[in-house]
């Protein structure tokens, strides 16, 4: 009988290695090799409490534009006989744009005129005869009519040449030779774009205006609307004076000031980076998608090589910042019932510790109150390991993914 259990118990003895062995050969299977960190998870790290600075910024996508702008229309109304601008000359103020045919204007002159003559002989006939107060006075108030007359006249021929409210560089012309001039408006045309903000609450126009974007034989209407929000026969704009429009979230639009500095960044100019300030905010807000945001105006310093109208940049403005303050890591600090609190570790030991803040920057938060200098406090961050990565040595399972916090680099695995 104990002849037949010992075989029987040697054999299960086998079956049991066989299992663990079995196991500890999947758990290195799914668990990588040995040292790799779990697949996601968190770690914690000490970082020193530091002197140094804070720095809050907002940021949006923006657009080029030009400080002044500005869209000259006919006066008169007529048959366009000669343009004289082309897209992408650069004309100063007065200077002559186009001109509409003047038959008409000047026959009306003519007739206004000759009106104004005989009003001014019959004024002149009632006075030499002696005529009572009444007839004097009905023959000067036609005199006063018919100057009216004259000057409206007048106008309107002066109205059939074109010329430019604004020196600057043409980037559109609506017409072309033959074509009307559109409805009537003002000769000087209607200037946008100043550096103070107050219009554009559309804001960004990423499609921009090309200085060589408009067609000579495009829209024969003049008074069409380009992608700068101008409307005119011709439309002209200083490219030497640039700024950025971007649209802000209202809550990061409710930081903005006026005289607040920032950069702009280029999208299709590698390594252009200007300063700026907020010229102007809109007070309005433009919706889209049921999100509202706000217009800003940032005047540049400076105009990179390469700048043209509508480029897409991104503008960052800083909205707060301290210099040779008390800090922290940002990822260091927990709010919890209107309180902050900051884990703090010292002879082997970690206690929760409330601390006063102020400016909350994109990195570091002030510390006002509750920490010293040099004091270590516990940064938990979120590690997500590179399955592909965890068989490189040189990294112990891979660089963490957003592991780059203030006071040094985290990585994966306990690799260097």
């Amino acid at each position: 009988m104990r002849l037949w259990r010992r075989p029987a118990l040697l054999l299960n003895g086998v079956l049991v290695v066989l299992a663990l062995v079995g196991a500890g050969w999947a758990y290195r299977i799914v668990s990588g090799p040995p040292g790799a960190p779990a697949a996601s998870g968190q770690q914690q790290r000490l970082v020193p409490v530091t002197v140094g600075a804070v720095t809050s910024t907002v940021s949006a996508p923006g657009s080029v534009q030009s400080a002044a702008t500005a869209g000259a229309s006919f006066v008169t109304a007529g048959t366009v006989v000669e343009i004289s601008a082309t897209v992408g000359q650069l004309v100063s103020k007065g200077q002559v744009l186009a001109k509409v045919d003047d038959s008409a204007a000047r026959d009306q002159l003519d007739t206004a005129q000759a009106n104004l003559d005989a009003a001014n002989q019959s004024l002149a006939r009632a006075t030499a005869a002696g005529a009572d107060a009444a007839t004097v006075a009905s023959a000067t108030a036609q005199v006063t009519q018919a100057q009216g007359n004259v000057d409206a006249a007048r106008r309107a021929v002066d109205g059939t040449v074109l010329t430019a409210p604004i020196g600057g560089t043409v980037i559109a012309v609506n017409g072309t030779v033959g074509s009307s001039s559109g409805s009537t408006g003002s000769a000087n045309g209607a200037t946008t774009g100043s550096s103070n903000g107050g219009a554009n609450s559309g804001g960004n126009n990423n499609g921009g205006t090309n200085s060589g974007g408009a067609n000579n034989g495009g829209n024969n209407s003049g008074g069409s609307s380009s992608a700068t929000g101008l409307s005119g026969f011709v439309q002209i704009a200083d490219l030497t004076r640039m700024q950025v429009t971007a649209n802000f979230a209202e809550a990061d639009a409710t930081r903005l000031k006026a005289g607040q500095a920032g950069t702009v960044t280029w999208s299709a100019l590698s390594g252009a980076r200007v300063t700026g300030k907020v010229a102007g905010i809109a007070p309005t807000a433009t919706t889209q998608n049921n999100v509202n945001s706000y217009a800003v105006v940032v005047s540049l310093d400076s105009v990179p090589v390469g700048a043209r109208l509508g480029q897409s940049t991104t503008v960052q403005v800083t909205v707060a910042q301290s210099d040779g303050v008390l800090r922290v890591p940002a990822t260091a600090v927990r709010t919890a019932g209107g309180q902050r609190t900051v884990v703090v570790s010292a002879a082997g030991r970690t206690e929760t510790r409330q601390v006063e803040v102020g400016i909350q920057g994109d990195q570091y938060v002030e510390i006002t109150s509750g920490l010293d200098e040099g004091e270590q406090v516990v940064v938990t961050v979120q590690i997500t390991t590179n399955p592909s990565a965890g068989t490189n040595p040189r990294n112990g399972g891979g660089l963490i993914p957003g592991g780059n916090v203030p006071g040094g680099n985290i990585r994966g695995g306990g690799g260097g």
